[in-house]
Formats: structure tokens, C-alpha cells, sequence
């Protein structure tokens, strides 16, 4: 491993992530990186979606593991829990602040409707402060404000005797959810603007932008941007999951990324606003009084809970860099901030 905290900073500002997998804010840290798994499912048609589901949830159980599920007000973890056994327990987030998104009602009506028990697990912001500390000694990095969350609901999954957790993750990214990355064919320099998380020479007093990553999936003056989105955002967003649960001692587990798409997506349906169209066809099928649910990202309070902090003190960072961002951004300057001073103890 090559130490070198400017470039792992700049990358994780950018990409949420190291990038580069052979370097590392200290010699001493081997930073922890989610490995893709190595079977995949071809993906033609909605049966064929249905049919991985049900046959990864089966292996899982024939091993002799036992299964909880995370479950959200979206489709994703909604459709999953039509195939879990009747025992599954699942596990809903809840922020505990004022005017955070509360999806508890919406993953009620799923149990309800399901047969299954439904937990809800507040998350409080002490709770995030304690657990990123002990994410980040695990992760050997910052890490994502959805982490902290994941590990209390592993936690007490743990607690209940589940060994595989499971999640929707990677429906997003396999399926074509995320419209707003999809939303066109992107020219390279409009793609690298929309897609960067921050600009490091905005945050930090010598930063400089790690384009390699980019760069890879360069088409002249345009990008393949789903081959980028399948390769670093699939890295990055399972790498989180992946942590925080390995980090509580259960397997992170999703059938989404076990699938691939032997077609091309249909962007011209994205972009009229069908996104995922193949799982809204499964959620309508199993669900077919409930209504589709308005797509949200993963609840967390951080505009709440960051609200009154003043932004970096740290000689790297610029003065005020943080006071004009939004609520992610703004955490992800305060957790590189934690993690900067927690390697120096």
C-alpha cells in the first residue's frame, strides 16, 4: 500500500471513495474494500429477475443462514420481502430529528401485508457519532452517513440471531433508477461535474482532481457513463454496506448484485420518468392495491444534525468551505475532518 493522504482525501471528496485501491491515508491501514461476488444471474426479462430472487434467497437458506431484511418505503427491499420466509425479520431506519424523512409507515404497510415482524431502528445523533468511529477503525476511511445506520440495524439484526442481512441495494444500478445520472448522454466535463460529490480544490487548501477514474470510460468528448456508474458508484455504494455490516458481524447480502442485464437499458423510458421499469412491473404485480411509492434516497438527518457546525478547523481544509453546502456534502467534510484527526491520535 502506497501512503498518501492527499490523494485518498481528493478521491474520497470526489468519489465517496478510495479509488485507487493500492493507496491509504497511513502505511499502517489496510483500507477495507467490498470484492464483487463472483456468480452472476443474466437478467433478460421480469422472470427472469423474479427467478433470481428466488433462487438467491433459497441458496441462502438452504446453507442454513438466517435472514433479515432491511426494509424501506421504496420497491426495491418492498419486492424482496414477498419472497424472504415468513420468519424474516425486518429492520426499518428512523432518524431521530426534527423534520427528517420517516419511512417507518410505508415498510409497516409492506410487513403488514407481508406476514412479517417489522423493527424500527432510531438512530440518534450520538448513535452516529459512536458508530462512525468504530466504522471507520474497520473501514481504514471515512466513511458514507448511511453507514452508521446500517450498522445499529446489523447490530441488532445480530442481536436476533440473523446471519445474512438483506437489502436492495444495487436495484439503482443494475435496473436504471438513478434518473438523474441517466437523464442523458452526457458530454465527459458535464458527466465529471455532475457526478463529483465535491471539488476538492473548493475544500482543501492544495487539493487537485483525481480524473484517472474518470478518464477510463472517456469516449472522445463524451463518457460511457453506465460502465462508470457499474464499476466506481456500484464500488463505492456497496463498499458502505458491505463495511457496516461486516463491521456488526453479519453477511451483507443483495440479490441485485448478483444480476446482470444481458440487454441495454431503455434510457428514452428513464428519461420520460419509468425508471427501474422491470421492478415497477414486479412491485405492481405483487403489490397491486399498494400504489407506487415516491422514490427517496436512504433517510439520513445529517442537514439536521449539521446544521450548527461550523465547518473544518483542520490546516488542510479551506475557511468556510463547508458553510454554503448542502446537508451530504457538508458530512462528508465533517467525517474526513474525524477521520484526519483519529489517524493522528
Amino acid at each position: 500500500m502506497i501512503e498518501d493522504k492527499q490523494y485518498c482525501s481528493e478521491a474520497f471528496l470526489i468519489y465517496r471513495y478510495i479509488a485507487d485501491e493500492n493507496r491509504t491515508f497511513r502505511a499502517d491501514i489496510n483500507p477495507y474494500f467490498f470484492k464483487a461476488p463472483m456468480h452472476e444471474y443474466p437478467i433478460a426479462s421480469l422472470e427472469d429477475t423474479e427467478n433470481a430472487i428466488r433462487d438467491y434467497i433459497n441458496t441462502i437458506v438452504a446453507s442454513g443462514g438466517r435472514l433479515g431484511l432491511a426494509l424501506s418505503g421504496g420497491i426495491d427491499s418492498a419486492i424482496l420481502a414477498k419472497y424472504v420466509p415468513a420468519d424474516t425479520p425486518t429492520y426499518t431506519f428512523h432518524c431521530v430529528a426534527p423534520g427528517a424523512l420517516d419511512e417507518t409507515a410505508q415498510a409497516r404497510r409492506y410487513a403488514e401485508e407481508c406476514g412479517l415482524n417489522n423493527k424500527v431502528i432510531d438512530i440518534t445523533w450520538d448513535d452516529v457519532l459512536n458508530n462512525a468511529d468504530v466504522l471507520m477503525r474497520h473501514k481504514g476511511a471515512p466513511i458514507h452517513s448511511i453507514e452508521a445506520q446500517i450498522y445499529a440495524a446489523a447490530l441488532q439484526a445480530r442481536a436476533d440471531g440473523v446471519t445474512h442481512l438483506l437489502f436492495g441495494e444495487n436495484a439503482d444500478i443494475v435496473f436504471g433508477g438513478m434518473d438523474g445520472l441517466l437523464s442523458q448522454d452526457w458530454d465527459f466535463d458535464a458527466f465529471v461535474k455532475r457526478y463529483a460529490y465535491l471539488d476538492p480544490t473548493k475544500v482543501l487548501k492544495n487539493g487537485r482532481w483525481i480524473m484517472e477514474p474518470f478518464e477510463r470510460f472517456r469516449q472522445g468528448d463524451k463518457i460511457d457513463f453506465y460502465s462508470f456508474i457499474r464499476h466506481y458508484f456500484y464500488y463505492e455504494a456497496n463498499n458502505s454496506y458491505d463495511n457496516a455490516c461486516s463491521t456488526a458481524g453479519v453477511k451483507y447480502c443483495t440479490p441485485f448484485n448478483h444480476m446482470r442485464l444481458t440487454f441495454t437499458l431503455d434510457y428514452d423510458r428513464i428519461r420520460r420518468g419509468d425508471t427501474k421499469y422491470i421492478l415497477r412491473e414486479i412491485f405492481n404485480k405483487l403489490y397491486p392495491q399498494m400504489g407506487q411509492p415516491v422514490k427517496v434516497p436512504m433517510p439520513r438527518a445529517v442537514s439536521q444534525w449539521l446544521a450548527s457546525w461550523q465547518g473544518p478547523v483542520r490546516p488542510e481544509f479551506i475557511p468556510h468551505c463547508a458553510d454554503a453546502l448542502k446537508g451530504d456534502q457538508r458530512w462528508m467534510i465533517f467525517i474526513l475532518e474525524r477521520f484526519l484527526n483519529a489517524i493522528e491520535i
